[in-house]
């Protein structure tokens, strides 16, 4: 007589759930899924080069009604308010820190917002990170606010020996981009940031992913004790 074999099923674990704000092309969600979390984009325009799941929505109600069913939460806010080159040609853009921010803490989840210098500001305790920190090569500095129970603690930031092209002309050999504005390049910015589905416009904004990564393996390791920070959002 034949045995009935035992089927064995292996669970899949769990992904914990990443909320991504304003989330454009996908450079800060690229490195948070690369970390381990199962991501869904949200931004007020269509965003058809996002490579996760995609809601189209303004991006601080979203939070404010669902932010709490995830685990952990990135904001990007529009930097253009405090771009230098905005401010050169007198364009006028919202400033949405501070609302992102309040949003953000009803929701009692861990959260970052990433910003630009012209931000600092604004921003409470930031985290800087930079390309060589990290293994990419170009001088990208953007800034990291934390809370809802999270921190980071600032890397070194190695000295910047490797000359810069100049903005908007081709990168020499030997030479770090500059991948700004009506930059030179794309395939090489492509390579060099880590994120060969984007085109300039998502480009010349983006997080390279390597960023992100880091943020969300800290994330998830939690403090030096072995129990993580996060747990899965019901």
């Amino acid at each position: 007589m034949t045995q009935p074999t035992p089927i064995r099923r292996e669970r899949t674990p769990v992904r914990p759930r990443l909320l991504d704000l304003f989330c454009c092309q996908g450079g800060a969600a690229k490195g948070y899924a690369d970390a381990g979390f199962d991501v869904t984009g949200i931004d007020k325009d269509p965003q058809p080069r996002y490579p996760y799941r995609f809601i189209q929505a303004d991006a601080i109600a979203f939070v404010l009604e669902h932010g709490a069913g995830f685990d952990f939460i990135h904001a990007s806010p529009p930097c253009q308010h405090d771009s230098e080159c905005q401010r050169i040609q007198s364009r006028t853009h919202p400033d949405l820190i501070a609302p992102t921010r309040t949003a953000l803490e009803t929701t009692g989840r861990p959260w970052v917002i990433e910003n630009v210098r012209g931000a600092l500001p604004k921003l409470r305790g930031p985290v800087m990170l930079c390309g060589p920190m990290l293994g990419v090569d170009t001088y990208r500095h953007r800034y990291f606010e934390t809370g809802g129970g999270f921190h980071l603690t600032q890397p070194e930031h190695p000295d910047h020996t490797v000359p810069q092209a100049k903005m908007g002309r081709p990168v020499p050999p030997g030479h770090y981009g500059q991948y700004v504005g009506n930059f030179s390049g794309v395939p090489l910015a492509r390579a060099v940031l880590g994120v060969p589905w984007m085109n300039r416009d998502g480009i010349r904004e983006c997080i390279p992913p390597a960023y992100t990564e880091w943020i969300g393996r800290a994330a998830l390791a939690g403090p030096a004790d072995p129990a993580p920070v996060l747990g899965v959002a019901a």
